[in-house]
């Protein structure tokens, strides 16, 4: 009398996974390493107003990678991509009227007549 189980759902959730070769996900890594050290290398330049723009450059190509390779955004189904690009763009937007709004009144910021510069 054969006791064996076979259980499809876990069968057929094991072939849901997308295998990622070995030197694909290092290569990612590795290219996250140089991102890492290009953005603290660009952390003591001053790039004057471009200060965010660059910094948010950087942090979004590596947030690319990841989503993209670590999660397995790349092999997965067009309109997750779709919707992730979308959400994206609204935090862009959103990130892109805050500082336009920033811009326009800092430059009529006076410093408070009693402000201690040591605090």
């Amino acid at each position: 009398m054969d006791t064996t189980v076979t259980h499809n759902h876990e069968a057929s959730h094991h072939d849901l996974a997308h295998p990622v070769p070995k030197r694909v996900l290092i290569g990612v890594w590795a290219a996250l390493v140089v991102l890492t050290i290009i953005t603290v290398l660009v952390a003591g330049k001053d790039f004057g107003r471009f200060n965010i723009w660059v910094a948010l450059g950087i942090a979004t190509l590596k947030a690319s990678l990841v989503a993209l390779y670590f999660m397995h955004l790349r092999y997965d189904s067009p309109f997750n991509a779709m919707i992730l690009i979308v959400a994206l763009s609204f935090v862009a937007l959103f990130i892109i009227g805050t500082i336009t709004d920033t811009a326009q009144y800092q430059e009529t910021m006076e410093t408070p007549a009693n402000w201690n510069v040591a605090q």
